[in-house]
């Protein structure tokens, strides 16, 4: 009687591949083994030209990306004028833009004075300023919350703000906004004055602060991403 003996099919596997793992391999095998894996890399895309900012029938600008990496921007929007030159490099792939010099941020200087409206904005030419948002705590009279004590005050004239003439508290400090630039100033303490006369010096105010700030392509569109938002520019050279 012939008895036929049968394996396990686990174990066939087993040493089916056990045989391919320490069977010589060929040389054209071994080659393509110790060939390095390539990956391919995003490569920087060449952007130089000049570009229309599209934003809108109230809003124009423009950028311009030339190949001594150098750059030119500029953008109006109403009241607000913007512009910033300088440099760009690849970081990665992306092309960045660097404002050079780096603005200087606007400053606030403010003196109390013995005549005048209770606050007056001017330039450091003297010249006042209007269109400045007011904000004016005031003496929190007995048994009020610190709520009542602070007052909305409206926006500057050329000639300055006044306290209303029915207000009887008196001023303790000020605070300043600039709404066209987005600009706040500090809180001034009247320190027993009631008029204040603060300057605004303007610096580079107006001058766009770009620090390595990158664009993208999207589509037709050259995207230029800010902490306001994104501005999409369209190459108009061609």
């Amino acid at each position: 009687m012939r008895i036929e003996r049968t394996f396990p099919r686990a174990a066939v596997l087993a040493g089916l591949a056990a045989s391919l793992v320490l069977a010589p391999a060929s040389a054209g095998a071994r080659k393509a083994a110790e060939t390095p894996v390539v990956v391919a890399e995003e490569l920087p895309v060449e952007l130089t030209g000049s570009y229309k900012l599209d934003a809108g029938p109230d809003v124009s600008g423009s950028l311009s990306i030339t190949r001594d990496h150098r750059f030119a921007y500029r953008m109006v929007a109403g009241a607000l004028s913007e512009e910033a030159a300088g440099t760009w490099e690849f970081i990665g792939a992306r092309t960045c833009l660097t404002t050079v010099p780096a603005p200087q941020p606007p400053a606030w200087r403010a003196m109390p004075v013995a005549s005048g409206p209770t606050v007056r904005v001017v330039l450091p030419d003297g010249t006042g300023l209007a269109g400045i948002g007011v904000r004016v705590g005031l003496g929190i009279p007995v048994g009020e919350s610190a709520g009542a004590g602070v007052l909305a005050g409206g926006y500057t004239l050329d000639d300055g703000w006044v306290l209303p003439a029915e207000e009887k508290r008196a001023p303790r400090w000020v605070e300043l906004f600039d709404p066209v630039h987005d600009l706040a100033s500090p809180r001034f303490p009247f320190d027993g004055s009631r008029r204040l006369l603060i300057t605004l010096v303007p610096n580079d105010m107006g001058k766009a602060k770009f620090d390595k700030t990158c664009l993208d392509l999207d589509g037709g569109a050259l995207v230029l991403r800010r902490p306001e938002g994104e501005m999409k520019f369209y190459r108009f050279d061609r």
